[in-house]
């Protein structure tokens, strides 16, 4: 049940917005389990799911019914992320009490009405109230990656409060990516991000509004990215093309910018 080939960078599906779309009504129709089903068989490597205390989407329930799906799923991560000071310690207690996957808590500083994530954590000024939650969810055997701007003179602050990855938080990329100068005035920032938090001795995630269209220039732009986590973009592809066809065709995106790492010897 493993992907034929692990590309450089592994994709991580964010089912929020399939719950978002369920709970509009009270069929339980779409199923995250099925979706989550779906795009592990695409050859995805792992789900996401971000839990907000008001279960606006993700409700607790499905943390444990994705967790288990993955479970049969050898090979495959379960990233829950969320803000630590808010449900998601409790969550991941949870997880790990019932025997269930957990390979990553991605730590988010986003309010409890917020309506998406839209800035990482203020390192030195978050360290000290996040050193003890990073211990909690080390000892829960989850891998930390803490939510990050692209700011290179953070990352070893990042590293010194015990996280193991950084992720990018990509929306301004994304948001610049149709301009090619703005483009290239910000993939720079991401590229020595990227560089600074690998000198630390941290993995490097990236998330949040990456698609089709830009998500090969980013890969192709900052070397070593671990994994990408994908959900609204990835959905609504999801809406036109399927499940199995959108999942191949963010995988060959990532193909493609890991045959051009190859092509220039990386």
């Amino acid at each position: 049940m493993t992907p034929a080939h692990r590309p450089r960078t592994a994709l991580s599906v964010n089912v929020n917005k399939v719950a978002l779309l369920r709970n509009s009504r009270h069929i339980g129709i779409p199923s995250v389990t099925r979706a989550t089903t779906l795009c592990l068989q695409a050859g995805a490597h792992g789900i996401t799911v971000h839990p907000r205390p008001d279960e606006r989407h993700i409700r607790w329930h499905d943390v444990f019914d994705i967790a288990a799906v993955v479970q049969a799923w050898p090979g495959r991560e379960y990233n829950i992320e969320g803000n630590p000071f808010h449900n998601l310690l409790d969550v991941a207690r949870e997880v790990v009490a019932r025997g269930l996957p957990l390979h990553q808590l991605t730590f988010v500083p986003d309010d409890v009405g917020q309506f998406t994530s839209d800035h990482g954590w203020r390192l030195p000024d978050d360290a000290e109230r996040l050193r003890p939650v990073i211990a909690q969810a080390r000892a829960l055997g989850a891998r930390v990656s803490l939510f990050m701007d692209p700011d290179p003179q953070a990352m070893a602050a990042a590293a010194a409060v015990g996280a193991d990855r950084v992720e990018l938080y990509t929306e301004p990329y994304a948001a610049a990516w149709p301009d090619a100068a703005a483009r290239a005035q910000w993939l720079p920032r991401y590229r020595a991000a990227a560089a600074a938090a690998q000198a630390a001795g941290l993995q490097v995630n990236a998330g949040h509004d990456l698609n089709r269209d830009n998500l090969t220039d980013f890969l192709r732009a900052v070397p070593g990215v671990a994994e990408v986590s994908i959900g609204h973009a990835l959905i609504a592809d999801a809406l036109e093309l399927g499940y199995a066809a959108t999942v191949q065709a963010y995988l060959a995106c990532i193909a493609a910018a890991d045959a051009a790492a190859t092509e220039a010897g990386a």
